[in-house]
């Protein structure tokens, strides 16, 4: 999506040019459609709008018409937003952790307290040690979804759409459990007072607010714990989206369902029948469906097909269109943009240059970690990395022979064992489990060498590059020993520079010995000094000293 699509939002017409040029992701929330946050390419955040219940997070409740820093959350690398009907609003960062503020009588904050929040404040109650890859709002209520797929909820709770009750708001994250306890949830959406939770096999939970039928369970009853929809059984569902009182949920063949309050026509069905179990819906010209989107916000359903054609129903402008219409536009946000009221997004706009198309490599770079894409998971030291098989065996030989086809008289002969793998992989069942077990290198460096696997690049600080030339050695991968040398090269110091030099002999690597000794000749006296010539092994100081001779530094 590109600067055109973002114009299509009135209240971006406030600000300069120059500055919307430098927009990377935007979100535009609130009950007229007139507050925002704008991450930058520089990934500074900023606030601009009406800052209702100090939604904007700027550290007072002004009204805000040109954009303003939120410090607490720059430099933050945040990944998205969700809004409430306060509006609260949750951020989330790459790192997994996540941040509220706004509006906060029901708790939706997960801070413990009903206190306004001004400014973000990390949200670590049961959540420290987690890390979140989903957030989603409703009107008072927020979740959290875990690498782990667990799902945490808090704030309003009226409904039963928290968890366990309807006895009182819940003032901090708490687990979601009871029929979820063993299953992997991958996609969380929330109505204005119900939740909805998509598992790994495709199938869909929901829990709170059902007097519209909108959990699609068979009733108009309201559940205090997660429901599962039976209808759907043996139909794999990959997202669903909630608006204010019906869902929309899409299955892995594209084929879309519907069910929950139609008073504006919001299912699609061309009768404003409300209808509390899941409903298949037939697109014009029986098209396959991408996307789907609506918002708790509001009673409108947009949904992308084949050939990117965008159809809209429900409350559109104040109308109620009961039969989907083609909308000439190019994507779901421009949909919203033009019909719903209020003007709200059902999740950030995430810009690209004009004229920019999504490369494979741009692709490959957005899978990695993708817990709705992953067909593998390796668990470093306790934590969960979303991975996709296909990728490593073809970027890393490491992979490839540990992927390997095994004959079907193979594969029964290892069935049931239990094999230790020379680097400290745990494989139960031989690699045909979904799950590898990590123990050798710290979660860091495995990570930054799985994620470089996907682009190319090291995401890591240069004190962990001794740790992952390490590893790059195991598994034979030059260039990325290369890339460790020039992060090397760049962090020497006169402490680490015997170290480094150490390593460089230990993994035969010349370019890195040369430069750490001649670092080292230059800063001779400082390096001698270090604790670490001091523990350097015996044949490793006596090279270095026979050299440094040999180049004439004991010279008189």
């Amino acid at each position: 999506m590109s600067l055109r699509n973002l114009q299509k939002w009135p209240i971006f017409s406030l600000l300069e040019r120059k500055f919307v040029a430098n927009i990377r992701i935007a979100i535009v929330y609130g009950n007229l459609g007139n507050e925002a946050l704008i991450v930058t390419k520089d990934k500074m955040v900023y606030a601009v709008g009406n800052n209702t219940n100090g939604c904007l997070g700027t550290g007072d409740t002004d009204n805000i018409q040109s954009p303003k820093k939120i410090k607490a959350l720059c430099d933050k690398d945040i990944k998205t937003f969700a809004y409430g009907k306060g509006p609260h609003v949750l951020a989330l960062t790459m790192d997994g952790q996540v941040y509220s503020w706004g509006h906060n009588s029901y708790y939706e904050l997960g801070n413990g307290s009903t206190v306004l929040g001004l400014t973000p404040i990390l949200v670590e109650a049961n959540l420290k040690d987690k890390f979140i890859v989903a957030i989603a709002c409703g009107g008072h209520h927020s979740l959290a979804l875990t690498d782990e797929g667990m799902v945490y909820a808090w704030g309003r709770n009226n409904c039963g759409q928290v968890d366990g009750s309807i006895d009182g708001n819940q003032r901090i994250a708490k687990r979601v459990n009871y029929t979820l306890a063993d299953k992997k949830i991958v996609s969380i959406s929330c109505g204005h007072s119900s939740s909805i939770a998509v598992t790994n096999k495709g199938e869909v939970y929901g829990w709170g607010c059902n007097t519209a039928g909108e959990l699609g369970i068979g009733n108009c009853i309201n559940q205090t714990v997660p429901c599962k929809i039976t209808q759907l059984s043996g139909i794999v569902i990959t997202k669903v989206v909630c608006g204010y009182s019906h869902a929309l949920a899409l299955s892995n063949n594209g084929v879309l369902y519907t069910w929950g309050a139609n008073s504006h026509g919001q299912l699609g069905l061309n009768v404003k029948m409300t209808t509390n179990y899941p409903v298949k819906l037939d697109m014009p010209k029986m098209e396959k469906v991408l996307d789907i989107a609506t918002s708790h916000y509001s009673h409108i359903s947009v949904a992308t097909t084949a050939g990117n054609h965008i159809f809209v129903w429900g409350q559109c402008l104040g109308l109620s269109i009961a039969t989907p219409i083609l909308f000439p536009e190019c994507c779901l946000h421009d949909a919203l943009a033009s019909f719903a009221w209020p003007r709200v997004m059902h999740q950030p706009f995430v810009l690209r240059d004009e004229g920019e198309e999504t490369s494979i490599t741009d692709c490959l770079k957005g899978a990695f970690d993708d817990l709705t894409t992953s067909d593998l998971i390796i668990r470093v030291r306790g934590k969960a990395i979303h991975v996709h098989k296909a990728v490593l065996k073809i970027r890393c030989k490491h992979f490839r022979t540990m992927f390997q086809e095994y004959s079907a008289e193979e594969k029964q002969r290892w069935i049931g064992n239990i094999f230790y793998v020379y680097d400290c992989y745990f494989i139960n069942m031989f690699c045909f489990s979904s799950v590898i077990e990590h123990c050798q290198f710290s979660y860091d460096v495995y990570r930054a060498f799985l994620k470089y696997l996907y682009t190319d690049e090291v995401d890591l600080q240069p004190e962990s590059a001794q740790e992952l030339l390490d590893l790059a050695n195991v598994y034979s991968e030059n260039r990325l020993k290369k890339c460790c040398v020039e992060m090397m090269k760049k962090g020497i110091t006169v402490e680490n520079a015997i170290s480094l030099y150490s390593t460089a002999i230990a993994y035969n690597v010349k370019e890195l010995e040369e430069y750490c000794f001649e670092f080292a000749l230059k800063h001779m006296s400082a390096v001698i000094e270090t604790r670490n010539f001091a523990e350097l092994d015996e044949s490793t100081r006596k090279h270095f000293i026979t050299e440094a001779a040999r180049m004439g530094t004991f010279k008189r």
